[in-house]
């Protein structure tokens, strides 16, 4: 049966361990995350090197793994529980939220809080210090929208692979 804590516990999981690899690559280095920088900032220093598009992979795979491991463990968990009996609404409500948590941690906490309002120095980009992009709430909003897109595409994926198992 579907239940509204049991998708704030696991989309904290999924937070938590998500946030953690981002912060903790930002402070390694930033230019990792360039493409989900604001265009301005891109556009003012050179693309990745080779040696940062490999770090972007090390550290891009198992962030994507992630994201698609604690929803759909999570969904799994889920129809056992409900004995196999879960709909198919429940499973894609499981789904979703547990990756629309991590959206919303994404956007208040890690985009809006720390990206546009404190602004530490380990996720400035040498050559961009200062730059007006790094206020930019829209763009942040617009990418949490885009996240919520991916969140329900996800959340129909995932729910339709625990449906058919």
């Amino acid at each position: 049966m579907f239940s509204l804590c049991k998708v704030v516990i696991d989309g904290a999981i999924l937070s938590v361990i998500a946030s953690l690899l981002i912060i903790v690559s930002l402070c390694f280095n930033p230019r990792m995350w360039l493409q989900d920088y604001p265009k301005d900032i891109q556009d003012r220093v050179p693309p990745k090197t080779k040696e940062e598009k490999r770090q972007a992979l090390v550290v891009g795979i198992p962030f994507l793994i992630v994201l698609v491991a604690v929803p759909l463990s999570s969904t799994l968990v889920l129809n056992v529980q409900g004995g196999g009996d879960t709909s198919f609404v429940q499973l894609f409500l499981n789904a979703f939220g547990v990756a629309f948590v991590f959206n919303l941690v994404d956007l208040l906490l890690l985009d809006w809080l720390m990206f546009c309002t404190i602004t530490p120095k380990f996720l400035v980009i040498p050559g961009t210090e200062g730059m007006g992009a790094y206020k930019d709430y829209c763009y942040h909003f617009k990418g949490a929208l885009v996240g919520t897109a991916l969140s329900i595409v996800g959340g129909l994926v995932i729910a339709d692979i625990v449906w058919c198992i």
